[in-house]
């Protein structure tokens, strides 16, 4: 019995002994075939480098086709800490190089990883320093391509392109905003070591090509935006402000055509600056009382209203007007007399504007502000966008509503202001401002994204809009804007000279200066509006020291938006303290001692009896008192 028990224990061990050789053999039969792929794979994984190959970022364009930011190809500086045999004496030969502690670069070259980047002493290196890193032949040291964000334009539309990281990701402004589309897709050189580091031949390298991001054009025009930055320049360097800013819109779609303010910055350098001048893009970040420039909308409303006949209706400007105790003054001393509504706005008339806030009462008043969009962001696609400031409807009393209606007690950025005005000038509809017009593929050109007009809402009627462009036409030929009057062109505008205020109370002689300009009048293309902060040695009023420069860019600018003069416009109308704008004659022909002009000056140049050409041409326009070049001939 005993042996036929022992036989059976060692029958049963050896059907448990056949059981595992033969789970054994189909455990090794399943990994030599069934899971070969995965366990290669992986084995693959624990040999495999990777070096990373940036990405181009997207090109951004103006809406001409001129490029504002593309990507220029650099070297980046990768070391294989396994491979350097010697590594005090590669970090002290770097070190050289990149112009940085020895110690900094043996701690990075000391760490325990298959791969080290040096960064940011090694990232996107200038092509000198690089060559001088390739001709050591260090050992396990590599330069890999990489990619540095280029501005072409230095300070150029700086605050609305913003800027972008180390790592090529978008920081502010434009690159910020649309960083989705302008990002790339990285690519890799994937290569195979062994565990001292050593290449395994047997595996070829693999490259992943990186994936370019797609391409921007905005609504920004570089012919219109050249002037606006030309101008602001000139103007920053003679008056010397606090700041200067500029914002042209079209009034018809809601393009922004042209933004700049200064100071301003250079995206290339960034870090050289003051985070306050890099990080406010004043057009859509800075909120001010617009001042008389705000006169637009109480005007536009009125009107909208039916509450005065602006050429029949009239108000009589005694100097002042009191409102819940508080006197209101005008501007002029003992006011205007007996004004038109036409004329309160030409005059820019303070107490002429109580009387409309007060026929507009606070209810539509108060409405008429949100309906023009002040009370809320625009929507702007730009980072950054501040909103404007206004009473509670509970806080809104009789006082707040006069002081309001002639643009004081109300905050606003410079871009809600023009997107309201626009709407008073474009048949009525306030339309939601982009800078963005497309996005397209940068492998096939194909567009991906085109930006729509955007209507917010109607605010005024359209016969409302024809008649406030009519009045605001004025403004320039008879009223405070005359020095933004361009002969050939129909100009509309208004001034603005708004006292700053400092936590709740003005501050002594700083003054916010203005003017914003709608041209042709007639066809409106260009809403264009400008301002400076406290500038020095200059008459603080807008229609004295700001519309002039605003003429200077619209002479530029309607050319270049293919506005045709015409001889529709109104006279100019001249005050004793106006310089007044002379018509050239044709003096070709005459006997020098025919020429009697007691306006003019005159400069001859040569011999002879006759004026043979003349400067400037028969037709143009000079100031009074100019000097006209003459050659005289036989």
């Amino acid at each position: 019995m005993l042996f036929v028990h022992s036989i059976k224990k060692i029958h049963k061990v050896e059907i448990v002994i056949l059981i595992l050789v033969m789970a054994l053999i189909l455990k090794v039969g399943y990994i030599q075939l069934a899971g070969r792929t995965v366990i290669y794979q992986k084995a693959k994984e624990s040999w495999q480098r990777s070096f990373p190959v940036q990405a181009n970022r997207g090109k951004i364009y103006d809406s001409q086709g001129h490029i504002l930011a593309s990507d220029l190809t650099t070297s980046s500086l990768v070391v294989v800490p396994s491979q350097i045999k010697d590594k005090a004496t590669t970090a002290l030969k770097l070190s050289q190089i990149l112009q940085v502690e020895t110690n900094v670069l043996k701690d990075k070259l000391e760490k325990k990883v298959s791969i080290q980047r040096i960064s940011p002493e090694g990232r996107q290196l200038e092509q000198k320093v690089a060559r001088q890193i390739q001709r050591l032949n260090l050992s396990g040291v590599y330069l890999i391509k990489d990619t540095k964000r280029y501005y072409p334009g230095d300070h150029y539309l700086s605050h609305c392109l913003g800027f972008v990281g180390i790592d090529n990701q978008g920081l502010l402004g434009l690159e910020l905003e649309y960083d989705q589309y302008l990002s790339g897709k990285n690519g890799s050189i994937d290569y195979y070591m062994d565990a001292k580091s050593h290449n395994l031949k047997m595996y070829p390298s693999d490259y992943t090509a990186p994936q370019s991001g797609m391409n921007l054009t905005l609504t920004i025009r570089g012919d219109v935006q050249d002037v606006v930055e030309r101008e602001l320049n000139n103007a920053y360097d003679t008056y010397h402000p606090d700041g200067i800013w500029a914002l042209a819109m079209n009034p018809k779609n809601g393009e922004i055509l042209a933004m700049s303010s200064k100071p301003d910055f250079d995206p290339n350098d960034y870090q050289q600056y003051d985070k306050d001048i890099y990080n406010h893009n004043i057009p859509i970040w800075k909120t001010y009382e617009p001042g008389s420039t705000f006169k637009i909308i109480t005007f536009s409303s009125a009107l909208n209203e039916n509450l005065f006949d602006m050429d029949k209706d009239t108000y009589y400007d005694k100097g002042y007007e009191y409102v819940g105790g508080a006197r209101i003054k005008s501007w002029k001393k003992g006011g205007h007399g007996l004004q038109t509504f036409r004329e309160v706005l030409q005059n820019s008339s303070n107490p002429g504007f109580v009387e409309i806030g007060r026929r507009l009462g606070k209810k539509r008043l108060y409405q008429y502000v949100k309906n023009f969009g002040l009370t809320e962001k625009t929507g702007v696609d730009l980072p950054g966008e501040s909103c404007g400031l206004m009473f509670d409807y509970s806080a809104f009393h009789e006082l707040e509503q006069a002081t309001v209606a002639f643009g004081q007690g109300i905050s606003v950025t410079p871009l809600q202001l023009v997107s309201a005005i626009c709407a008073c000038v474009n048949g009525g509809v306030l339309l939601k401002p982009h800078i963005l017009k497309e996005v397209r593929n940068c492998y096939n050109d194909d567009i991906v994204y085109s930006a729509k007009k955007e209507v917010v809402r109607r605010v005024i009627k359209k016969s409302t809009s024809l008649k406030v462009r009519d009045a605001l036409e004025s403004v320039v030929s008879d009223g405070g804007g005359r020095n933004a009057y361009i002969e050939g062109y129909r100009i509309g505008g208004k001034t603005g000279t708004a006292q700053k205020a400092v936590n709740g109370s003005y501050v002594g002689g700083g003054y916010i200066l203005s003017f914003v300009g709608i041209a042709p009048i007639d066809d409106p293309q260009i809403v264009l509006y400008i301002a400076m902060d406290n500038p020095k040695n200059c008459v603080q009023y807008g229609g004295t020291t700001v519309a002039p420069i605003a003429r200077k860019m619209l002479v530029d600018i309607l050319p270049a938006l293919g506005v045709k003069k015409t001889s529709q416009q109104k006279e100019k109308t001249y005050n004793v303290m106006d310089v007044k704008r002379i018509k050239v004659k044709n003096f070709i022909g005459l006997k020098k001692s025919e020429i009697n002009e007691s306006q003019l000056r005159f400069h001859y140049v040569g011999k002879g009896e006759h004026v043979i050409d003349q400067l400037p041409r028969q037709g143009e326009y000079v100031d009074e008192g100019e000097t006209i070049v003459l050659m005289l001939g036989d």
